[in-house]
């Protein structure tokens, strides 16, 4: 075994043991409230009469000592004697006692609701509040000036329960989660008030908070292209999206075009969204349009329908090149969804008709080129499935309050490919499982899929995929949090074709970060490790979080991982975020990556606007083949 595996295997474990970020004492006796698992009962947040979903608690200074208090109410009391000081007291620290923000604790909101299910709405009062709450300084103040508040009914309209319904409490929990998914919303919370002359009646108070929406977005592209854009996440109040942008080239500023996007969440309060898209960046043109509702419900429904006309460069695996293409596509797919409570879960069935054709492409046979090929798809999707959802913070935030799905998803696909050449069968099975430990949050996923020949019998584009992820719980280092994350992807591929999407690659979402390498195979491996320490440091309320990661893989055509080449990487960064803008955190990133034969290609200083894990979800969709890449 080389030495590059050995430091490889130490790292590994080394890293992902969550011992790795234990460097403080032991927590007060309350840590072990404040992280327990969900399993345990959790202590009911009450205010009198009126219970509160959403405690007020600062997300960092939790287990603060009283000496760290004391010290920082001095500097605070210091500085304002002069005006310079108390400018840096007010750049570099802000009051959160007063934000909407979790401390960490995994909160099952739907026990907290169980004494008022099936209790009778009274009615529903919103509340509203502006970007910042107490603002301070006149970025803050000018800020709320020339921000326009979210349209009361347009909150209204994402609401899954109305006055006079049975209070549901997973729907008060889904609706909660929903508003937090829009980008004009920063924050919730819901407050339900007993009725005190009818103990079988509430009345609900639903509290949001504005985010600010306006922002800029500059994207370098291939080919010395830079496309700049503005948008606007809540237009007017609407709740709807407007992005507006235009290209040109870095070397001589010549225009490449323009491109205009409106998204509509919730067209008329009818949970269908819909999105129209056009434009040109040079040689790139693109038209796409697309109206579709989600199942929201345990028992629902889902539909949606899209168009897309496209030409764009695509990359070339094998040659490690692009070329130019074009293709239109439409698709069309529908479901429905009914809740058995014998089973506690859902069952589903789906089906959808997917059609492309290509004006521009490379070179097509039977066996070659199979993603490239005319072809007209019939899925269809049956399969049972659980989602519940649990609150904390600082998974995929800096600290504002976030929504964890748990649960399960089993789903059977099948469905008939008319294609250019060789008409194909498609079989496809799916299993994912998520839920909270008391030593953090597991998910795993299989998937297993072919098509068959419907001339020769012969199985073809057959694929095997694990994906596993991790996290801890979160861990104090003095003022700073820490929380481990641990990320498994293992795909192989057998009876392959020839050509474009015929080979595996490192990916964005399933790869190494840095490595610069061209690498292909049928087999791929990929670990990703990563240790995040939240720091109290927010200046102008942006939150600084520093991580440091090493991944590992293999990748090649052998069926045993241990025979392919084998890579690594490792590096250290800074993210930083305000919550309360729209705009993506930015990702500073320093890295290295190195082989069995040594240093290998790097992208060593990488600016981005960086992405974490996804959320996984359980609810279904509409059925799809699986993709190789």
């Amino acid at each position: 075994m080389s030495m590059f595996w050995l430091m490889g295997i130490v790292l590994c474990i080394v890293l992902s043991c969550p011992a790795f970020a234990r460097l403080a004492p032991r927590p007060a006796p309350m840590s072990a409230t404040v992280f327990a698992s969900p399993t345990t009962e959790p202590m009911p947040l009450m205010r009198g009469n009126t219970i509160h979903i959403n405690p007020e608690s600062d997300s960092l200074d939790t287990h603060i000592t009283h000496s760290n208090r004391r010290l920082y109410d001095s500097i605070a009391s210091k500085s304002k004697r002069r005006a310079f000081p108390r400018f840096l007291y007010k750049l570099l620290f802000i009051d959160n006692r007063n934000e909407d923000e979790g401390d960490g604790r995994i909160i099952d909101e739907n026990e907290l609701l169980q004494p008022y299910a099936g209790k009778t709405i009274n009615s529903i009062t919103i509340i509203q509040e502006n970007v910042f709450r107490n603002p301070e300084g006149w970025i803050q103040r000018t800020s709320n000036r020339l921000h326009v508040m979210t349209r009361e009914k347009i909150i209204r309209r994402d609401l899954l329960f109305h006055a006079g319904d049975r209070l549901n409490p997973e729907l008060i929990v889904h609706t909660q989660q929903l508003l937090r998914s829009r980008p004009y919303i920063y924050s919730t919370d819901v407050e339900i008030v007993p009725d005190s002359l009818n103990p079988d009646r509430v009345d609900l108070i639903l509290k949001t908070r504005d985010s600010w929406t306006i922002s800029v977005d500059v994207n370098l592209k291939s080919e010395k292209r830079v496309e700049a854009g503005i948008y606007d996440g809540n237009i007017f109040g609407s709740g709807n999206k407007l992005k507006v942008k235009t290209s040109f080239s870095r070397d001589d500023f010549t225009y490449g075009g323009n491109s205009v996007a409106y998204h509509m969440p919730n067209v008329l309060g009818s949970f269908f969204s819909s999105t129209i898209e056009g434009g040109r960046c040079f040689f790139e043109e693109k038209f796409h349009t697309s109206v579709q509702k989600p199942f929201l419900k345990p028992t629902d429904y889902e539909l949606g329908a899209s168009f897309t006309n496209i030409q764009s460069k695509y990359l070339i695996m094998e040659q490690d090149s692009t070329d130019l293409m074009k293709a239109r596509n439409f698709d069309v797919w529908g479901g429905y969804s009914q809740f058995i409570p014998v089973i506690n879960a859902s069952i589903f069935f789906t089906a959808r008709y997917n059609s492309e054709r290509f004006g521009m492409r490379p070179r097509v046979s039977p066996d070659y080129n199979p993603s490239f090929h005319k072809h007209d798809d019939l899925l269809f999707g049956v399969g049972i499935y659980r989602e519940r959802f649990l609150s904390t913070s600082m998974i995929y935030g800096f600290g504002i309050k976030e929504y964890l799905a748990t649960g399960y998803k089993a789903e059977f696909t099948s469905g008939y490919s008319w294609r250019e050449f060789n008409n194909t069968f498609y079989l496809g099975l799916k299993l994912n499982r998520g839920l909270f430990r008391p030593w953090g949050y597991v998910m795993g996923g299989i998937s297993l899929g072919s098509y068959i020949n419907s001339h020769t019998g012969s199985w073809e584009q057959s694929q095997f995929d694990i994906d596993f992820i991790w996290f801890s719980n979160l861990l104090d280092f003095r003022r700073n949090r820490i929380r481990q994350f641990f990320k498994l992807n293992y795909t192989q591929g057998w009876n392959r074709l020839k050509g474009n999407n015929e080979h595996l690659r490192y990916t964005k979402y399933n790869g190494l970060r840095v490595l610069d390498e061209y690498a292909l195979g049928t087999t791929r491996l990929a670990l990703n490790t990563e240790t995040v320490m939240f720091t109290p440091i927010q200046p102008l309320g942006f939150r600084f979080a520093f991580f440091g990661f090493a991944d590992f893989g293999t990748l090649g055509r052998s069926g045993n991982i241990f025979k392919n080449p084998f890579y690594s990487s490792f590096g250290i960064g800074l993210r930083l975020k305000n919550e309360r803008l729209i705009f993506s955190e930015v990702q500073i990133q320093l890295g290295f990556a190195v082989g069995k034969g040594g240093w290998l290609g790097s992208d060593y200083l990488r600016v981005s606007n960086g992405t974490r894990l996804e959320q996984f979800r359980y609810r279904p969709a509409r059925p799809e083949t699986m993709w190789f890449q």
